[in-house]
């Protein structure tokens, strides 16, 4: 029963010398999809993922007093003081907190409409 295996082994290793049909293509058959599908994940995950990192960096870094914003939490106020990394946010008349620049979530577009 053994000698069945072997002989179909052997069978369908092929005819030694038969050319290099499955020689030395193996290794670049198996890291050629590999690269495909880094070269996806980068174009539809990594790459857009930094593009919003930089417009975060860039919205942090143009802070200034008396922009109105909303932290993360969902929390609205005025900007009333920056300091290195710390914003003093006035959340209603003479309440003030402080906080990280970084839970700034986006500054509210303060855009002038008649009628108000």
């Amino acid at each position: 029963m053994l000698n069945l295996f072997i002989s179909t082994a052997h069978a369908m290793a092929g005819q030694p010398g038969a050319g290099g049909a499955q020689g030395g293509g193996g290794l670049a058959g198996l890291f050629l999809p590999m690269v495909i599908v880094f070269g996806i994940f980068y174009f539809l995950m990594i790459r857009p993922q930094q593009k919003q990192a930089k417009k975060v960096k860039a919205m942090i870094e143009a802070l200034k007093k008396g922009d109105e914003v909303v932290t993360r939490s969902g929390i609205h106020g005025k900007i009333h003081g920056l300091a290195d990394n710390i914003v003093t946010l006035e959340i209603a008349e003479n309440i003030r907190i402080r906080l990280n620049k970084d839970q700034v979530g986006y500054v509210k577009q303060t855009a002038a409409v008649s009628g108000e």
